[in-house]
């Protein structure tokens, strides 16, 4: 699944491809992804001017003076600029048309969105997918001081805590693990046992593993690319994350790997303590 660095990269290059221009047309070519599509995209949004792309967690927000589109990637899908003679590909679902070129939706496990929401409803940060994210891990509010309110009382797993997103967005299974490593934090330990100087550390962490994935593109396990079709590479700079065996870059012990609710983990007993 596309986490937050990916996202980032994708709406930076839709933010230099789409914003600005005028919407022609919506195409649907599928009734519902993980929810059903706005059958009435096409008369909301032809004519509109896309004045911004924006992001809040995993979710891309299109930016209209009268609403946002909501566009989640799923597990697999892609969005990208492409030409408007461009074939169609299998689960190429929605298109946004403009005069010189098409924003098209590839998702082929349809566990994607792309919702509509009105200006009249008030601010997107009060969608239902959207008003119990925490905070973004770029913004002022994020520090060492909110990572450790947000820990207290906490007995689950600090890896666990950071994938639930409810004190920090974005921090998905590839950056927990990577973020948790250049902090020198294991990832089993209980939340509350954190101490500020370790939530400093991590909050440290969690900002550096991010903007260096943003900065490498993205990772490329299986499907993701860019909205110009280009593959991220921060896999291959990981520390730990897919590299169960592996001599630990800082070390040399072996990376170890269990699992914590069904997903992976990757750490370092020498260096994480």
């Amino acid at each position: 699944m596309p986490e937050l660095p990916e996202v980032e990269v994708v709406r930076m290059g839709l933010a230099a491809t789409a914003a600005g221009r005028v919407v022609e047309s919506v195409v649907l070519r599928a009734p519902a992804l993980r929810w059903p599509i706005p059958g009435d995209l096409d008369a909301r949004l032809a004519g509109r001017t896309v004045r911004a792309v924006e992001r809040r967690g995993k979710y891309l927000l299109l930016a209209f003076d009268h609403g946002r589109l909501i566009v989640h990637l799923g597990m697999s899908g892609t969005i990208a600029w492409t030409r408007c003679d461009a074939p169609l590909r299998p689960h190429d679902h929605v298109d946004l048309v403009f005069a010189d070129g098409v924003l098209r939706l590839n998702d082929p496990r349809r566990f994607g969105a792309v919702l509509w929401h009105d200006a009249t409803d008030g601010d997107a940060a009060s969608h239902p997918l959207l008003r119990s994210l925490g905070v973004e891990p770029f913004s002022d509010a994020f520090d060492g001081a909110l990572l450790h309110a947000g820990t207290r009382g906490r007995r689950v797993a600090i890896k666990q805590l950071l994938l639930s997103g409810s004190v920090v967005v974005g921090v998905g299974n590839i950056y927990a693990s990577e973020s948790l490593f250049r902090a020198g934090i294991r990832p089993t330990l209980p939340s509350h046992r954190l101490s500020r100087p370790r939530c400093d550390r991590l909050a440290d962490a969690i900002r550096a593993t991010l903007s260096a994935a943003i900065a490498a593109g993205g990772s490329t396990l299986r499907d993701f690319v860019s909205s110009e079709g280009a593959s991220g590479y921060f896999q291959l700079e990981c520390f730990v994350y897919d590299r169960a065996g592996e001599p630990c870059r800082v070390c040399g012990a072996p990376v170890r790997t269990l699992r914590q609710q069904q997903r992976a983990t990757y750490w370092c007993a020498g260096c994480q303590r």
